[in-house]
């Protein structure tokens, strides 16, 4: 029982690598059809594709990056407005920290002149 076939082209003879089991086997065969030079066969019959379904496929790639772009563009959005609102409250938490320590600096300096005096 074959569990992976792979071919390679060398020049004019093919080079069939077939693992079998844990031994890789490997046949060097002439090919049966002659394809021009510069030829290269399709890995099935239907993944050839007219110019149409090539730019519809064409077109539904760029709808789904832009899809994916809107959409990563939101999440940006919505993390910097976490973070910004992360920023004002930390301004705010020091703002009134500061707020105190120059209060308390105000009550030591009154209190140290008075005892100076």
């Amino acid at each position: 029982m074959l569990s992976s076939v792979r071919q390679v082209t060398f020049s004019k003879n093919l080079l069939i690598q077939a693992a079998t089991g844990d031994m890789p086997a490997y046949q060097i065969r002439t090919p049966t059809t002659t394809l021009p030079q510069g030829v290269v066969m399709a890995a099935t019959p239907g993944a050839l594709h007219s110019p149409q379904q090539l730019a519809e496929e064409a077109t539904r790639k760029r709808e789904l990056r832009l899809m994916k772009n809107r959409e990563a563009a939101r999440e940006c959005r919505r993390k910097k407005k976490e973070y910004v609102k992360c920023l004002e409250n930390r301004v705010a938490v020091l703002e009134n920290q500061n707020k105190t320590l120059i209060e308390e600096l105000k009550a030591l300096k009154d209190l140290y002149c008075h005892k100076a005096e």
